[in-house]
């Protein structure tokens, strides 16, 4: 039997017998096996020619292929079967279950009988491919939902924007965490949910992680929750490249609330630490540690002090305070240190301080009740949208010292539990610091007061006007020997006297009443030159304080037929500034001595200085001039400069510029005293 005709029919099979794909000839309707190829022998074995196939072929399991054989010898039609179910598999000789396609065609043969032309393609490996990618997307689909679960169920956020930075996909936990609808997120809308200080600089760095592709993009900022509070958040999002390009950003935020107050605690313990080593006085410590509360805790901030607690029933009797310290955040309007001022003796304020404890209220932005404080308070929070106010009192050995009001405004919120516990700590952590400020600040107002208590007021001179200033030092513990005098001699003259003892000490301050009574003494004693009476004073400063150095300018000014004249002398001491009216200035140098405690064998000289009419005569102490660093020199100009400038103005705005204007060092003591001559030049 040849290849060319193995049923004996007369049909040739040649062209089939090298094809691609396996061929199988029936003839009858019992459909008897007539031919098959190479192709079909290598699938399913060498199969005996002339019996039915259904007999001779293992055909597929389930349903019956041969009914197609029938199909197509009744109708004529070709079938094509492509599409292969789970379980119509066919197993070949070897044992293996094979898929195929195939094709049914009728046949005629020579002598007008019917066949059926089968042709068969083996797609084992495509389905096995087909199969094996199907395993795959269903796996990644359980993989995709159980993380859509396990981002369901967890408490981070996460959401996907496109390159641009738009929110492009639906984010349930966004949602459940601020409130935003799809709408009100898709696209920019997530901003409107970021707090206002962190807005822009949010998208600031958000824009340069955009344009620059950062492997992670971080920030930190504060989200308003469905419950109208803020919490911080932590963002992490990273790109999806294709082929190198940005196609969507995925990202993820975390609430780190607890983690940020922990923080935030530490670093304004640190900082309150901080402020009250560098604090140098009471009033110093206090005002640093409004800085620290402002803008950390609060938009505003003020410290005062409880100058007069009154005896009396509960509510009965307002309290006097005094505004040490006052802290503003960017943008807000100034918030100024008082002088004493009443507060009303009922309301939040009064009450925090009788009964010691935080007192907090909270109000419509603006729109705050009048017993939060002083009235310049009340200004001040209607001014700056106030919403919130803390009036807390600063107990300090068992007493009410100070009161801290701070505050929040427009939309920051209001200040919570957390933030006053955290006050509270601050506060009890600085009380040892306080209580020995308290007590150096004690003391320097008993020195002060003994101080104010030397200094008289200036006499009233005919022709004469003359004014005084005295500023002590801001430093806690430090009190100077800076003096003034003025009075009249019986001879007619007006003495002005200024003086400096060194030292910043309560010992300086003893001293420099000592010094300033025996020169009154001297004075009166008998009528000399300046310098005569200094070189007496400077004896008796070398018998009673050996220890002791001091400086003196001694002045008389004396009226004549033809007008004033000042007869002067200088111990040590800056030279007096003679200002006339015309602004011209300049130092009286010619009566300079070495200071007084150093041994002088002979009279200190003395000098005179005709006064030009409405000239104005300044005497002061180091403190006005002298700054760490600089030359003298040039704190003399300095003060010549505004002088002059001030020759005309009244006699005591001339003394309260020259304080305001000058840059004076907070570590010295400055006594001044102005002398004018009065009526028409």
């Amino acid at each position: 039997m040849d290849g060319g005709d193995r049923s004996g029919s007369g049909l040739t099979f040649e062209v089939l017998e090298l094809a691609p794909v396996g061929v199988a000839v029936t003839r009858g309707h019992d459909h008897r096996l007539v031919y098959t190829n190479q192709a079909y022998r290598s699938l399913f074995g060498d199969l005996p020619l002339g019996v039915p196939i259904r007999q001779e072929f293992a055909g597929p399991t389930g349903e019956d292929p041969f009914q197609l054989f029938d199909q197509v010898m009744k109708s004529g039609e070709p079938v094509l079967v492509t599409e292969v179910p789970e379980d119509r598999t066919v197993r070949t000789p070897t044992g293996q279950d094979r898929f195929f396609t195939y094709s049914l065609s009728r046949v005629a043969f020579h002598d007008g009988v019917h066949g059926v032309l089968a042709m068969v393609l083996d797609v084992t490996e495509q389905v096995a491919a087909a199969r094996r990618i199907g395993a795959i997307a269903d796996e990644r689909i359980r993989i995709m939902r159980r993380y859509e679960s396990l981002v369901q169920a967890s408490a981070q956020i996460v959401w996907v924007s496109d390159a641009e930075g738009d929110v492009i996909e639906p984010s349930p936990q966004w949602e459940r965490v601020t409130g935003q609808s799809w709408e009100e997120f898709r696209g920019d809308g997530w901003l409107q949910v970021v707090h206002p200080d962190d807005r822009e600089p949010t998208l600031e760095s958000w824009s340069r992680a955009l344009e620059q592709v950062p492997d992670v993009w971080e920030n930190v900022y504060r989200l308003r929750t469905v419950d109208d509070g803020y919490r911080h958040f932590q963002t992490r999002a990273v790109p999806i490249l294709e082929e190198g390009r940005v196609v969507e950003w995925v990202a993820m935020c975390t609430d780190i609330e607890e983690q940020w107050d922990r923080q935030r605690r530490q670093r304004l313990l640190a900082r309150a630490n901080d402020a009250m080593v560098t604090g140098m006085s009471l009033e110093q410590t206090l005002g640093a540690l409004a800085e620290v509360i402002v803008p950390e805790l609060a938009d505003g901030c003020g410290v005062h002090l409880i100058v007069d607690l009154a005896e009396g029933p509960a509510g009965a009797v307002p309290l006097t305070v005094e505004r040490v310290a006052a802290v503003v955040g960017p943008g807000l309007p100034p918030l100024q240190r008082l002088k004493r001022q009443r507060v009303k003796r009922e309301g939040s304020f009064a009450q925090a301080v009788r009964e010691a404890r935080p007192i907090l209220r909270t109000f419509p932005p603006g729109s705050p009740p009048d017993d939060l404080g002083p009235s310049s308070t009340q200004a001040w929070l209607r001014e700056s949208r106030a919403n919130s106010t803390l009036v807390l009192p600063v107990t300090i050995d068992g007493t009410v010292t100070a009161v801290v009001t701070a505050s929040t405004c427009g939309e920051r919120p209001p200040i919570e539990q957390s933030d006053i516990d955290l006050l509270q700590q601050t506060f009890e952590n600085a009380h040892d610091a306080l209580h020995n400020l308290v007590r150096y600040q004690r003391a320097r107002q008993v020195a002060v007061a003994m101080q104010h208590s030397l200094l008289a007021e200036p006499p009233r001179v005919p022709g004469l006007e003359i004014a005084v200033r005295y500023r002590p030092s801001l430093s806690a513990a430090d009190v100077g020997g800076d003096w003034y005098d003025s009075f009249v001699l019986p001879d007619g003259a007006t003495v002005l006297a200024i003086g400096d003892v060194a030292g910043h000490d309560l010992r300086a301050a003893v001293t420099m009443g000592q010094l300033r009574n025996m020169l009154r003494s001297l004075l009166v004693d008998r009528q000399g030159p300046p310098g005569e009476i200094l070189t007496r004073l400077n004896f008796a400063v070398e018998t009673l304080h050996r220890e002791e150095t001091a400086t003196c300018v001694l002045a008389r000014v004396e009226h004549h037929d033809d007008g004033h004249e000042l007869h002067y002398a200088v111990a040590g001491h800056p030279p007096p500034l003679l200002v006339t009216h015309d602004s011209e200035g300049r130092f009286l140098e010619s009566a300079a001595n070495p200071l007084l405690g150093v041994p002088h064998p002979q009279t200190l000289d003395s000098a005179r200085e005709p006064l030009p009419p409405l000239s104005t005569l300044l005497l002061y102490t180091d403190g006005l001039v002298e700054r760490p660093g600089e030359d003298l020199g040039d704190g003399l100009a300095r003060l010549c400069d505004h002088a002059t400038a001030q020759a005309r103005a009244p006699l005591d705005h001339f003394c309260d510029e020259l304080l305001s204007r000058m840059p004076i060092s907070e570590a010295d003591d400055i006594a001044m005293i102005a002398m004018r001559l009065t009526g028409t030049p």
